[in-house]
């Protein structure tokens, strides 16, 4: 049986609204927000009986934060993003700061509520202030340059070309238990097997007929081996 649909409180304030002004019946209601004639008929009797579309608090285990805990963990999450900020460092945080005592799953279970997760940064080149600068002056400085200035430049740029795996960290969609699975594991060899690095180059106009000339330090292929 698949599983019920959830009707967000949006669509629940519109189902009312149509109702209300008489725009169209119940099943239209239903057909209009691509639910079933039910559902609309429940919402219905519901917010006849309680004047609201949201949900009434249910009973349960109440939360083991405080709303000034749960900011708390916020702002430090926040102040820490992109350091040390760890669910296991913030808990000794809140620990030492309110005597509350929770487990990390409860910190990153707060961090979830407000849209915080933990995600793996994007990688870079660092820049420092004088690389910064110097970019922003090559902006300036070519900001209004003409399709004719700009088909005189030739850009270059080099990459390594593995022979055996790449410098990613690479995924794979697996079950429980099928991690050494053949397939869904990356073999490595001793030293990474061998690479090469290609400097590779385009312009607005194409290169001669003529192959350009051996770049230094570039493995060149010359008969049964290798030679550099």
């Amino acid at each position: 049986m698949p599983p019920r649909r959830k009707v967000t409180t949006f669509n629940k304030a519109r189902a009312i609204a149509l109702l209300q002004d008489g725009v169209s019946g119940k099943r239209e209601v239903g057909r209009r927000l691509g639910v079933s004639h039910s559902v609309v008929v429940r919402l219905h009797q519901k917010f006849q009986a309680t004047n609201s579309v949201l949900k009434r608090p249910r009973s349960g285990r109440p939360k083991k934060t405080t709303q000034r805990e749960d900011r708390f963990i916020r702002r430090q999450a926040l102040q820490q993003r992109g350091t040390t900020g760890t669910a296991n460092i913030i808990r000794g945080q809140l620990r030492v700061a309110t005597n509350t005592n929770v487990s990390t799953k409860t910190i990153r279970k707060r961090l979830h509520e407000v849209g915080l997760r933990s995600r793996r940064p994007a990688v870079r080149p660092r820049l420092t202030a004088a690389h910064r600068q110097a970019r922003l002056v090559f902006c300036h400085n070519h900001a209004r340059w003409t399709r004719q200035q700009w088909a005189d430049v030739l850009f270059s740029d080099e990459s390594r070309f593995n022979l055996h795996h790449h410098d990613g960290r690479a995924r794979v969609w697996s079950r429980q238990g099928e991690r050494y699975n053949n397939g869904l594991v990356q073999e490595r060899v001793a030293f990474g097997g061998g690479s090469i690095m290609v400097w590779g180059a385009f312009s607005f106009s194409v290169f001669d007929t003529e192959p350009p000339p051996p770049l230094p330090h570039c493995w060149q292929p010359d008969g049964p081996a290798l030679q550099r």
